[in-house]
């Protein structure tokens, strides 16, 4: 019987060069007998050919998957996002903008003609709909009551015979969100453990505002599925504390429950597996047993307690069964929803309401709604750029250390970064110590965007959402500045020399096309400004022999920033980079314009 052979196999060969190398050491040491054909052109160097390329292919989809399983070397967008969902970060596909608006209606005098009459005075409700110039629209998320005391109140129309008033013009404010709200209804079937509900309009949802059964049963939307406790708010039942409360915070539990999963292009609803019967065993536990767990043993264990778990069931809340589900949410289909001063400026979709409207004068309350007008006085901010891999990456790394709560800066800037989108967004933040402080205040520096995607300081309304979401996490001795970071806008003039016999248009185009490309990233605020690396970039282009000299300076008038900035004396000691404050952040805003360059 013939001795079997064992033959090496070289593990190390993976592109198609090595591995046909291999195969032919194989053919020649093993059957040298039996093949001596090695010739390009025959068939048996077709089969090895065959074979290496095989063999690459597999070597690169395996090299590929690798590298698709770790969030540093993952390149495809949609693995990059699952990555980094499971260190924590919140992927939001569809950026929303906020700010505030004035309205102004007229509103008939009173019969002494002393001031408005206070019976006509409408209250505008949340989620009506104002639109910009270009037809992008915006909600109303809170009630706009022309009652309010600190309205501003003039003289609009007079009594041609006697100059006693008859309109007075009362101006109110109203906070917006951009989007528009839809409604869709999904039927559900049969008991399906932790059912996933798909919206049709996934790639444009920015927020879920409510899901009803058929039955009128809500459920609410939660950080994870073990949660069970939200905070919900009610009108403050104390008249005299809603000036400056109108809102009341209180703890709900809520057995009917889902979360969110969002995913390019994908937006679905995820339930638990609990059953109505669940309900009855859903008690309520008392911290004390669960802190203070002693049983049959002789000492008494310190229990993790989860302030946001307070029953005793561990079904994840109940999935909807035999029912169809109403969800109303709100998207954002536009490109870009920020908007500039006076760009809002219709109210096609406003609901006014009055005390007592029956016993009103029609003819009175149609001129108040007739009179409606809306306008931005401020911009709205908060849409920012498509986030990429790389932002995404960056953002992950945060979001796991960070671990819900806010102890060293990178932790707040995270926290920054991850507020949800519909209260706003900013572009870049710092955090530094102030030194002035006698205490450990902190001042946070944040800069947003506006319509056109340049640099602009963040509006009140960004500040509020901010201060609000970062009291869940600070240190209870950490007190928070949040303050405008300052723009700098950058011009930049550069020389070079090129290859002889070469367009010399062509290659300064090409010039001015490379450094827009390095230049496009925002820079993080403090981030030093580096003149080396364009040098590389302009010497890497193809007929640049030389780059000879790069003047950097400041851009001032109307279209730009009027923070003072000296590039000379913030010069690097060798002249390598500009130095920019902690509390500076620096732009190219016209790179058409602000990039210059002669060639020779």
């Amino acid at each position: 019987m013939p001795k079997k052979i064992v033959a090496p196999i070289n593990y190390t060969a993976r592109d198609f060069e090595t591995i046909k190398d291999s195969l032919v050491e194989y053919a020649k040491k093993y059957y040298p007998d039996t093949y001596k054909d090695f010739n390009e052109a025959s068939f048996g160097s077709l089969m090895l050919d065959t074979v290496a390329y095989v063999g690459d292919i597999l070597s690169f989809y395996l090299d590929y998957q690798a590298n698709e399983t770790f969030l540093d070397t993952a390149l495809e967008y949609k693995n990059v996002v699952k990555l980094a969902k499971q260190m924590g970060y919140k992927y939001q596909a569809t950026p929303t903008s906020s700010g505030e608006v004035a309205f102004y209606a007229l509103i008939p005098a009173n019969s002494a003609g002393t001031g408005p009459d206070e019976d006509y005075y409408p209250v505008l409700k949340r989620n009506g709909s104002v639109t910009s110039d270009n037809q992008t629209k915006y909600l109303l998320t809170e009630d706009v009551d022309f009652a309010n005391p600190d309205n501003e109140i003039i003289v609009a129309k007079t009594d041609s015979a006697t100059g006693a008033p008859t309109f007075y013009a009362v101006k109110a404010f109203g906070r917006v969100i951009s989007g528009e709200l839809v409604t869709e209804y999904v039927d559900v079937g049969s008991y399906t453990k932790f059912r996933k509900v798909e919206l049709t309009r996934g790639s444009n949802v920015s927020e879920i505002i409510q899901v009803l059964d058929s039955s009128g049963q809500e459920y609410f939307e939660v950080d994870y599925l073990s949660q069970d406790v939200i905070y919900k708010e009610f009108k403050n039942p104390t008249e005299s504390h809603r000036k400056f409360a109108p809102k009341v915070i209180k703890p709900a539990i809520v057995p009917r429950r889902f979360v969110v999963n969002r995913e390019p292009g994908l937006t679905e609803l995820q339930f638990g597996h609990g059953s109505e019967s669940d309900l009855s065993s859903d008690l309520i536990i008392d911290p004390a047993n669960v802190l203070l767990n002693q049983t049959g043993k002789q000492y008494i264990t310190d229990t993790s307690f989860d302030p946001y778990n307070f029953t005793t069931s561990d079904k994840f809340g109940i999935v909807p069964v035999e029912t169809t589900l109403e969800v109303i949410y709100r998207i954002n289909s536009a490109a870009n929803s920020n908007a500039p001063v006076g760009a809002i400026n219709a109210a096609p979709d406003i609901t006014l309401k009055f005390k007592n409207e029956f016993n009103l004068n029609t003819t009175k309350t149609a001129a108040v709604r007739g009179s409606l007008e809306v306008i931005n006085e401020e911009p709205i901010l908060g849409n920012l750029m498509f986030r990429n891999s790389q932002d995404i990456k960056a953002r992950a790394a945060g979001a796991f250390y960070s671990q819900n709560r806010a102890v060293t800066i990178q932790d707040y800037k995270t926290l920054v970064y991850s507020m949800d989108t519909k209260f706003g967004a900013v572009s870049r933040c710092n955090i530094l110590l102030d030194q002035d402080s006698f205490k450990r205040n902190l001042n946070l520096y944040v800069i947003a965007e506006d319509f056109s995607k340049k640099l602009a300081p963040a509006n009140d309304s960004i500040k509020q959402n901010l201060k609000v979401w970062l009291n869940k996490y600070k240190m209870i001795s950490d007190t928070i500045d949040i303050l405008d970071a300052r723009i700098v806008n950058l011009g930049i003039d550069f020389s070079i020399l090129s290859e002889p016999g070469v367009s010399k248009g062509e290659v300064l185009q090409r010039c001015f096309l490379a450094l827009q490309e390095h230049l496009k990233l925002t820079p993080e605020i403090g981030e030093p400004f580096h003149i080396a690396k364009l040098y590389n970039v302009l010497n890497n282009v193809d007929g640049v022999v030389d780059t000879t000299g790069i003047d950097v300076f400041q851009k001032t008038g109307d279209l730009y920033s009027d923070t003072f900035f000296n590039v000379k004396q913030n010069l690097s000691p060798d002249n390598r980079y500009v130095i920019i404050p902690k509390n500076v952040i620096y732009e190219i805003k016209y790179m058409n314009d602000d990039i210059r360059g002669t060639i020779k």
